[in-house]
């Protein structure tokens, strides 16, 4: 009642002798009259009923704090009494033992000591979360105190057990690596298998670390690559090109060879200064027929697009069975066996030379050939020779060679000397 009155009162006052105002400007206006009584003047735009209503809005937040602090104070000795007698033993220990250790480092910054710092991790297990405020560190650091304390005893007992499981031989590594490159699409349980038919028992995630470790990954999911596709097949397959080369009077002459991917063995069809139709289609046949002769089974012909090879020259192939595949458009990579030798010859023979004429070049292209295939070491066939003459027997080592030279001293070959 007196609430709203007064509520009603100040209304009228806002409105009726202050005009419009705020709240907070009307209590600092009764503010400051209470300064002047005070002083012994008094304020005439200050009315005495709203004083009296802050001073009794004062007296009962006081009222009402001093009654929640003796609340808080009951209910603290309440709790105190429901304690265990074990949780208080326990901070007690916690507390004298922070006093020792606040002792030591009186007037200094508090430092832990390790034995320090296992006692009270090993306390805090004792007492519950809630109960953690009387250690002086948060309860964070109490729990990485523990782990820390943990990591410690294993580590001992590592120690003491000694080492775990042995590890892999170096010869069994190898093997794992040699099956995991020889085929790239088997996966960890696949090599497994095949050790275990081998008498060799180990686990696919032992495999799968060695692979890692030696940059094998997960096996590929998707098709044959071409260098893949190629090794596979080598030995039925042919790979054909033409190169060009240009004589002392600048003249552009066309060179077409064939090399056998099995045995990197080149065959060099002809050579012209015009590549016409007739010319690739007639050499063509002259090769068939050498092959029928060797008995040698051709499966496959990897050529360019170029326009020189024309449908009568695919034709001779296919009769004979041969499948003529075409490589992309501008991927030299396709036909790299082909490409490489056409860099060896250059690089080898051809730049080094000056080409009189057509058949200067075929003279000099068919003793570089019979130097390639029967007396070059060759290292995509380990070191070997395409085409030797005869069955090399690796005669004792010895330092007695002599020296045969190809191309007027262009190339050396050595060869021992005969007993």
């Amino acid at each position: 009642m007196l609430y709203s009155e007064l509520a009603t009162w100040g209304n009228g006052v806002t409105k009726g002798e202050f005009g419009e105002c705020s709240a907070s400007e009307l209590t600092a206006e009764c503010c400051r009259n209470s300064l002047l009584q005070g002083e012994g003047r008094q304020n005439p735009n200050c009315a005495p009923g709203l004083a009296l209503l802050v001073g009794t809005r004062t007296s009962l937040s006081v009222a009402f704090s001093l009654l929640y602090i003796g609340l808080c104070r009951i209910l603290g000795l309440v709790v105190s009494s429901r304690r265990t007698e074990s949780d208080k033993d326990i901070e007690i220990m916690v507390l004298r033992h922070q006093v020792r250790v606040l002792e030591r480092q009186l007037n200094a910054r508090v430092r832990y000591r390790p034995a320090d710092r296992a006692i009270l991790a090993a306390l805090s297990r004792l007492l519950s979360r809630d109960r953690w405020r009387s250690f002086l560190v948060t309860p964070d650091t109490l729990l990485r105190w523990h782990r820390q304390a943990a990591k410690h005893k294993w580590r001992r007992w590592r120690k003491r057990r000694g080492p775990g499981r042995p590890p892999l031989s170096d010869d069994l590594v190898d093997l794992i690596v040699r099956i995991g490159r020889e085929n790239r699409s088997w996966g960890c349980v696949r090599i497994q298998g095949e050790l275990r038919k081998l008498g060799i028992r180990i686990s696919a995630t032992s495999i799968r670390r060695v692979l890692r470790r030696s940059g094998l990954g997960p096996a590929p999911r998707g098709g044959q690559t071409w260098a893949e596709f190629l090794r596979s097949q080598a030995h039925s397959v042919l790979a054909t090109d033409f190169f060009t080369v240009d004589t002392v009077s600048l003249k552009q002459l066309y060179v077409l060879f064939v090399v056998e991917l099995s045995t990197r063995q080149v065959h060099i069809l002809g050579v012209t200064d015009h590549p016409t139709g007739a010319f690739v289609t007639q050499v063509a046949r002259n090769f068939v027929g050498d092959l029928a002769d060797r008995t040698r089974s051709i499966k496959f012909l990897i050529r360019d697009r170029d326009t020189k090879f024309t449908a009568s020259f695919d034709e001779v192939f296919r009769t004979e069975g041969i499948r003529v595949i075409k490589t992309p458009v501008r991927s030299p990579r396709a036909n790299a066996y082909a490409e490489r030798w056409v860099r060896t010859v250059r690089t080898e023979c051809l730049d080094r030379t000056l080409i009189l004429g057509r058949g200067h070049l075929q003279r000099v292209l068919r003793e570089y050939v019979g130097h390639y295939n029967q007396q070059r070491p060759h290292r995509g066939i380990d070191l070997g020779v395409p085409a030797p003459a005869s069955t090399i027997k690796i005669p004792p080592p010895s330092v007695n060679v002599v020296r045969h030279d190809v191309l007027g001293g262009l190339i050396h070959e050595y060869h021992p000397v005969a007993a």
